[in-house]
Formats: structure tokens, sequence, C-alpha cells
């Protein structure tokens, strides 16, 4: 188990590269316009080389003219946070007061599948947050999770290892433990990447200073081996940082023909000018994406800046995925907590790194939206997130739902 306390040589190198060293508010670049159609339902990886690109490209409709369909999959979750899928249909969904459920042929069952113990308060964002199914799951059942916990007065958080034993989800070792949590900004999206590795967002737990710090594993993205060791090719010899300078990232996804990595981040709170500036982030190993000492875009050539920014608008991004199938592929989805809407964005060449035009959807008609996640079948399904004690819940809530997109 890596625990902390290890100083990472490479990755104080790659601080003291002039990382540390103060500037001033980072300049504010103008947003990608919006653009809502009317009658609209709403306003390179290490190890692995990326694909070679077919001749056509990913399908791409025409930017703006997406017309979703949307049927409700579950009702009566508590506060969702994440949501994986396994081979043999079931869908895995958590639960931030430490529940992890199960939904089985369309139905949600009754009893957990597995309850962790977690620390959890009505309008915080610690508890049970991320999850995702091996790989190999139809062979070694294992179900790795993220959540807080609470000893000796300290939050605290870990990533465990479950496995599946006759349908119920037991402990089969825990990973990573008592990294700093807090009330607010744990981070928490886990998923696997197209190179077998094991990706973790784990927040600045309210103390801007550990995401430049070589100390901490706070305000980091964390890449790692399916059973918890450091790959050898990460970027800081021994380290699980993968990527530095972040505040309170909560979304991965993976571009699904460059298999490029892509992060969300909330920017910081309170009001206008030096408030809002969430973020989208394309993450190249051992970037550093400028929190605390810049937020939003052109804060400083040393850090790396957003592919896309909320300005002074806030979005409170969470989970993020492409669209896989159909009029979607390639097209990038966010699910917006604050922003109470799910955000299409159209990146385009070269390397992905430019927006090309976005669209709301589901303004203020779902509330809160915590994850999404393209599932097998092609179609997009979204977490609901009213019930977290920030939101305002509606009949049925919280609930599981699926999207799907005509040609």
């Amino acid at each position: 188990m890596w625990r902390l306390g290890l100083l990472t040589v490479g990755l104080v190198l790659g601080l003291l590269a002039g990382c540390l060293s103060p500037a001033g508010p980072a300049a504010r670049n103008p947003v990608t316009p919006t653009f809502t159609p009317p009658g609209s339902t709403s306003s390179p990886v290490p190890g692995v080389p990326p694909p070679a690109p077919t001749a056509a490209g990913p399908a791409q409709p025409t930017p703006g003219s997406l017309r979703p369909g949307v049927e409700v999959v579950a009702t009566g979750l508590q506060a969702p946070w994440s949501l994986d899928f396994a081979p043999d249909g079931r869908i895995f969904v958590t639960e931030r007061p430490g529940r992890v459920r199960v939904i089985a042929g369309g139905r949600l069952q009754p009893e957990p599948w597995a309850t962790v113990p977690v620390a959890e308060q009505p309008g915080s964002e610690s508890g049970l947050m991320g999850i995702a199914l091996d790989p190999d799951f139809r062979s070694n059942g294992f179900v790795y999770v993220y959540y807080s916990y609470q000893d000796q007065g300290h939050l605290w958080n870990r990533l465990v290892r479950l496995v599946d034993r006759n349908g119920r989800g037991e402990v089969d070792r825990v990973l990573l433990d008592r990294i700093p949590g807090a009330s607010i900004h744990d981070g928490g999206r886990v998923k696997f990447g197209p190179d077998g590795k094991l990706y973790l967002t784990v927040g600045d737990a309210a103390v801007g200073e550990n995401a430049q710090n070589p100390n901490s594993l706070n305000g980091k993205i964390l890449r790692l081996n399916p059973d918890g060791t450091v790959p050898p090719d990460n970027p800081f010899p021994g380290s699980p940082v993968y990527a530095l300078g972040l505040r309170n990232p909560q979304g991965l996804a993976w571009h699904p023909l460059t298999r490029q990595l892509f992060a969300s981040d909330h920017g910081p709170s309170g009001g206008p000018p030096n408030c809002c500036h969430d973020e989208l982030n394309l993450i190249e190993p051992g970037g550093n994406y400028g929190w605390p000492v810049v937020f939003g875009a052109g804060g400083a050539p040393r850090f790396t800046d957003p592919v896309l920014e909320s300005g002074t608008e806030t979005w409170a991004p969470s989970g993020i995925d492409f669209g896989t199938a159909g009029p979607v592929r390639g097209v990038l989805f966010i699910a917006a907590l604050r922003g109470q809407h799910l955000r299409a964005v159209w990146l385009g060449l070269p390397g992905f790194r430019r927006v090309e035009a976005q669209q709301v959807l589901f303004q203020n008609e779902y509330g809160r939206l915590r994850d999404v996640v393209a599932g097998p079948d092609g179609a997009l399904y979204i977490l609901t997130s009213n019930r977290d004690g920030r939101g305002s819940p509606r009949p049925g809530d919280d609930k599981l739902l699926r999207v799907t997109f005509g040609p």
C-alpha cells in the first residue's frame, strides 16, 4: 500500500521548475458561446500507443442539434455519486451515505450490495464517492470504491478494493489510506483507463497549498496498478501522482479515438471576479494545472491552461464522459451540479484541444447532475444529486436517467 509521507524526488524536481512561485490572478479568456436551438429540451496514456485514426473519424452531429430522449431507470436513490456497469448487465451505483446499490433487470435491488463505514453529513461533500469495476470483473469480481471516514476526530479518504462473493460485496484489500479529507473538496472519481491502470481524483481538502505540495496526494490525479502499486512508467518515479495543481477534480474521461485523458475541476468559490472559472482540462502525464497559484485560463505559461473554462459562470462540474455511439460519438458530456444541466462539448482538431461548440441540455429540468457515463448500449446514464443537502428534491429523487439521441 502506498502511504503518505514519502518524498518523491521526481515530483520535487518538477515543482522546482517554478511552479511554486507566486503569480497574479489568471487572465480571463472568453468562454466559447453556448448554442441552444429553439425547441431544444434545455438551454497519450503511458505504455499504450494511440489507435490509428479511421478515415472518417468519430461521427459528428451538427453542433447544437442534439435532441435527447429520456427514460427513468431508477428512483429513490439517496445522493448517488457514481455508477459503473457489470458484464452481466447489472448497474452498480454508490450512495454517499455508504451504500453500494445494484440495479438488476431494470429494478433497484432493495438490499445494498455492500455498505462501507463512511463519514457523511448532509450538505458536505464527504462520504462514499467513486466506483469502478475491474476490467476483468467477470473473472475476479473486483470492485473499487473511494470513501471518507473519521478517525480520532479527523476526516480521511481511502481507496478500497471489494470483491463480489455470492452477490454481496466484501472487502478484499485497502489500496490507499489516510489521504486527508474535509467536508469539501474530496475529489473522488475512480475509473480504469484504456491502459488498464486505475485512476483516482483527489481534492485539495480545502487547503489549496496541498495541490502543489510534493508530500501530499491532495489536489492531484493518481494512477495506480489494480493492486495499489505504483506503475513504473508514472511521470514521477515511485509516486502515484499523475497530474497536480487541481482544486476539486470530479470527472475523468478518455477520448474514444485518441485515448487522451480529460478531467473536470471546480474553480474557486465566492463572488466575481475571483470565483467560478470551472475547468475542463486535457491531462498530460506530469502536468501542473496551476491551483492555487492561478485558476482559469491564461494565468502563467509554466502551467497548463484548461481546454474550456466557465468564466464568471459556475457549473460545478462533476462526472464527464464521451459519447460512444450514433450522433454523439466523440462528443464530451459534463454533468453540472450547481449549473443544473448536462453540457455537450464538441472538441476539434488539431489534437481535440479546441472547443468548436457547446450545447446545454436539461437546464433546471432534473436539478443537480452528479455523473454521466456512456453505457454499453451507447446510451448516456445520468445520476441526479438533489438529496445531497444542496439541492431541492423532486418527486422520485434521486434518479438514474437513460438518455438517447436520435439521428
